[in-house]
C-alpha cells in the first residue's frame, strides 16, 4: 500500500505531531514494562534530529471522556521518555490550542482518551489537533484499526499526513508476508476458540499453503476430523465451520494438519501431571493442554520448509512448563528457519520472549488487535487515510 513515509519529508522548523503507541502497564503509577515507549523512539529522534518542533499524543488506559483521571495520567511515560531521549519531555494539560513547542522540543499532551469526541472520531476535536501541526505522523500501528479523532481525524484535516518508522515498518512487515510471500507461505494460528478467530482462519485458509492451528481451536478441528478430546475446550456448534475450512484448504491442494498425538492432564493446574497419548487412546476425562512430540515434529518440518511463516497464537497451554513443549518446538522452529516470520498478539509475544527467539524472528508485530485485524483483511481506518492523503498529494 502506497503512503508517505516520515522519513521522506524536510522537518526543519515544522511542527510535527505524532500519535504514538505510548499505551503502557501501569502499577500504582510506575511503568512495568516500557517496550511501547522505546519502539515510539525512531520516529521521536527523527523529527528531533530534523529540526523540527515535535507534539506527542498517546492513549493510556479507558478513562472516561471529559474527566481527568490522575491515575491514566501520561506524567509517568514523560518522565521515562525523557530518561531515554536524555533530554526534557514537557506534559502540556491545558488547553489544546495553547500547546507549543520549539525546533528540537518535545512536548507531550496529555491522554487523549481525556477529551470528549476521542473515541467518536469527531470533527472538531480533529480539526484541532491539525491545527497544531504541519505535519502530523500516524505512528501508532496499534491504534491504527480504530477510527478516532487522534488517529485517523487530525490525518484528514492535517496539512501533510505520513507513516512513522513503527507504522511503516509494519506495514512493509504485513505487506511482505501476506501480499507477495515467499513460498510456501504457513500460518499458525493458537487460541482457545475457533469462534474468536473465525474470520482470521477463513481468510488465511484462502491464501497459506498449510494452516496449524493449535490451543482450543485445534481441538475443535481434532473433533472435525472424526478424533476423541475427552473433556478438552472446545466449540462443537464450530465443528461444520472447520471441516469447511479443512475443505476450503483442500480444494486448493492446501491442508491443515491434525495433531495425531497430544500431552494431557485430568485439571487446567499447574500441578497437574502430562501424559503424552495418541489421539485415538483419548479417555473421557482428559484434557488436551499441549500437542505431542510427534506433531511438533512434524510442524517443525513443515516450518522448516517454509518461505514465509505468520503466527499468532501458542499451540499449548505453554505457561505451564509440562504443556510448553509444543508451543518451545514450534518457536525454536521458526527462529532456525530461513523464512520470513512475523508474530503478533500478547501470548504470542510471550511465548517468544519465554523460549528466547526474539531475535531470531524476522519481524514481532506490536499491533494487537490491528495485527488480527490485517489477517482478517479488514481495512484498517488510519491506514486507509494515508493512503487516501497520499494518492491526493501525487494529484496536487
Amino acid at each position: 500500500m502506497e503512503f508517505l513515509r516520515l522519513t521522506e519529508l524536510a522537518l526543519s522548523g515544522q511542527r510535527v505531531l505524532i500519535r504514538a503507541d505510548l499505551n503502557v502497564p501501569l502499577d500504582h503509577g510506575q511503568i512495568t514494562d516500557d517496550t511501547r515507549i522505546k519502539a515510539s523512539l525512531p520516529a521521536i529522534q527523527h523529527a528531533i534530529s530534523g529540526g523540527a518542533a515535535v507534539l506527542l499524543m498517546s492513549h493510556l488506559g479507558r478513562p472516561t471522556e471529559g474527566s481527568f483521571d490522575p491515575a491514566l495520567s501520561l506524567a509517568p511515560v514523560a518522565h521515562r521518555l525523557s530518561e531515554l531521549l536524555n533530554g526534557p519531555v514537557y506534559l502540556h494539560q491545558g488547553e489544546l490550542d495553547t500547546a507549543r513547542a520549539y525546533p528540537g522540543q518535545v512536548v507531550m499532551l496529555e491522554n487523549v482518551r481525556f477529551r470528549v469526541g476521542e473515541k467518536k472520531d469527531a470533527e472538531a476535536l480533529a480539526k484541532t489537533y491539525a491545527g497544531l501541526c504541519d505535519i502530523f505522523v500516524m505512528d501508532a500501528f496499534g491504534t491504527a484499526h480504530r477510527a478516532e479523532a487522534s488517529t485517523h481525524g487530525v490525518g484528514l484535516y492535517a496539512p501533510i499526513s505520513c507513516a512513522g518508522p513503527l507504522l511503516a515498518n509494519e506495514l512493509d512487515a504485513l505487506e511482505r508476508a501476506l501480499q507477495s510471500p515467499a513460498k510456501p507461505l504457513v500460518a499458525i494460528v493458537g487460541g482457545s476458540k475457533v469462534s474468536s478467530k473465525l474470520s482470521v482462519l477463513t481468510e488465511l485458509a484462502k491464501r497459506v499453503d498449510q494452516l496449524i492451528v493449535g490451543g482450543g481451536i485445534a481441538n475443535t478441528f481434532i473433533l472435525a476430523a472424526g478424533g476423541k478430546i475427552g473433556r478438552s475446550l472446545a466449540e462443537p456448534d464450530q465443528i461444520e465451520i472447520a471441516k469447511d475450512i479443512i475443505a476450503m484448504m483442500a480444494a486448493r491442494g492446501a491442508d491443515v494438519p491434525i495433531p495425531v498425538d497430544v500431552i494431557v492432564g485430568k485439571e487446567f493446574s499447574v500441578d497437574t501431571p502430562a501424559t503424552t497419548k495418541s489421539i485415538q487412546d483419548i479417555q473421557s476425562d482428559d484434557m488436551i493442554f499441549d500437542i505431542g512430540p510427534h506433531t511438533a515434529a512434524h510442524l517443525s518440518e513443515i516450518v522448516a520448509r517454509a518461505g514465509t511463516v505468520v503466527w499468532n497464537g501458542p499451540v499449548g497451554v505453554f505457561e505451564f512448563d509440562q504443556f510448553a513443549n509444543g508451543t518451545a518446538t514450534l518457536a525454536q522452529a521458526i527462529g532456525n528457519s530461513s523464512a520470513f516470520s512475523i508474530a503478533g498478539g500478547g501470548d504470542t509475544l510471550a511465548a517468544i520472549a519465554k523460549f528466547g527467539v526474539t531475535d531470531q524472528i524476522s519481524y514481532i508485530s506490536t499491533g494487537g488487535g490491528a495485527f488480527l485485524e490485517f489477517l482478517e483483511g479488514k481495512t484498517l481506518p488510519a491506514v486507509t487515510m494515508l493512503h487516501s492523503r497520499a494518492k491526493k498529494l501525487q494529484t496536487c
